[in-house]
């Protein structure tokens, strides 16, 4: 049998390296009907179709590769391709996030919004590249409200009030200063947590508490708002450089595409995850304007916390893109 001269089977061994599909793995935490998940399952169509199947795209929703600090971890060390996940779990290894943390900061999604698409998730994004990662856009977790198994109609029904809280300091710092009892709990563990009574309360998104089937185990849905919480897209990005400037491109264009898809989902969701949970029995406790008044206050001194957590000059950058 003849062999190929050496510049032939170099050759052929280039075209069958550059014929072999990239698959790119992404992770998130959040259930596979949740807004996010199924706009990235769209993200995960348009690249592999955009990249004419030289990007394969294996989406793992709902907690399939561990926990969201666990997906976070993972793309930094360039296990996973990709995550989508809450800020909360970003501020551990890039504490500037924490900015976005100060409690009542926005007043709604369109101010949230235009925060984080301009000079300030310019400033968000270098600190993650400096951590080895490439942001590719925010999509809305949303507002963050309140259930819990007593109602919570003034200031003294927060005292002692056990309830579970992301992995984020300023979070904690919030409820603290409220005169509850804060916990961080993976979020797998707090149906449990809230059934057997270990916990009395829990925040998150609407849309959130619907399909966790909260209500199950809640009594009582204040709308608070607290926090507007956002979900990010990141990369890793030793593994996105390592793509080609046409593959760069369709990934970025199909991430932008995702984002837009699911801010809009979200806004839709989330009143319509109000009416769910209601007719499913949750009592709705509306936020009288004068305890939200009360909960503004007795939360204004966690922003020098977050001043020293995320630094002075992007904390104040973000209070005046917010006002």
């Amino acid at each position: 049998m003849r062999r190929l001269p050496a510049c032939f089977a170099a050759l052929l061994l280039l075209v069958c390296t550059a014929a072999r599909p990239d698959t790119l793995r992404v992770a998130g935490n959040f259930p596979a009907q949740h807004s996010s998940s199924v706009a990235m399952k769209a993200f995960g169509e348009e690249v592999q179709a955009k990249s004419g199947g030289q990007l394969q795209v294996e989406l793992f929703p709902a907690m399939q590769q561990g926990g969201a600090q666990d997906n976070v971890e993972q793309v930094r060390r360039g296990e996973l391709f990709m995550t989508w996940v809450a800020t909360a779990y970003l501020s551990r290894t890039v504490p500037e996030f924490s900015a976005l943390s100060i409690p009542f900061l926005f007043t709604d999604r369109h101010k949230a919004f235009a925060v984080v698409d301009g000079s300030v998730g310019g400033l968000l994004g270098e600190r993650l590249a400096a951590k080895g990662f490439v942001p590719l856009g925010f999509m809305e977790l949303g507002p963050r409200q309140l259930t819990s198994q007593r109602p919570v109609r003034s200031m003294a029904d927060f005292n002692g009030l056990k309830l579970r809280l992301q992995p984020d300091d300023i979070h904690l710092a919030s409820f603290k200063a409220l005169g509850a009892t804060p916990v961080t709990m993976d979020i797998k563990e707090v149906y449990g947590a809230l059934q057997s009574g270990a916990l009395d309360a829990q925040e998150n998104p609407f849309a959130v508490i619907r399909d966790r089937n909260f209500d199950k185990v809640q009594k009582y849905l204040a709308n608070t708002s607290h926090f507007f919480d956002f979900i990010v897209l990141v990369a890793n990005k030793q593994r996105f450089d390592a793509l080609t400037p046409a593959q760069r491109e369709i990934v970025k264009s199909a991430a932008a595409h995702a984002v837009s898809a699911q801010r809009t989902a979200a806004a839709a969701e989330d009143i319509g995850a109000i009416v769910e949970l209601t007719n499913r029995g949750m009592s709705l406790e509306p936020v009288s304007p004068s305890l939200r008044t009360q909960m503004r206050k007795a939360t204004e001194g966690v922003v020098d916390t977050v001043r020293q957590r995320a630094g002075k000059d992007l904390v104040e950058a973000v209070l005046a893109a917010a006002h």
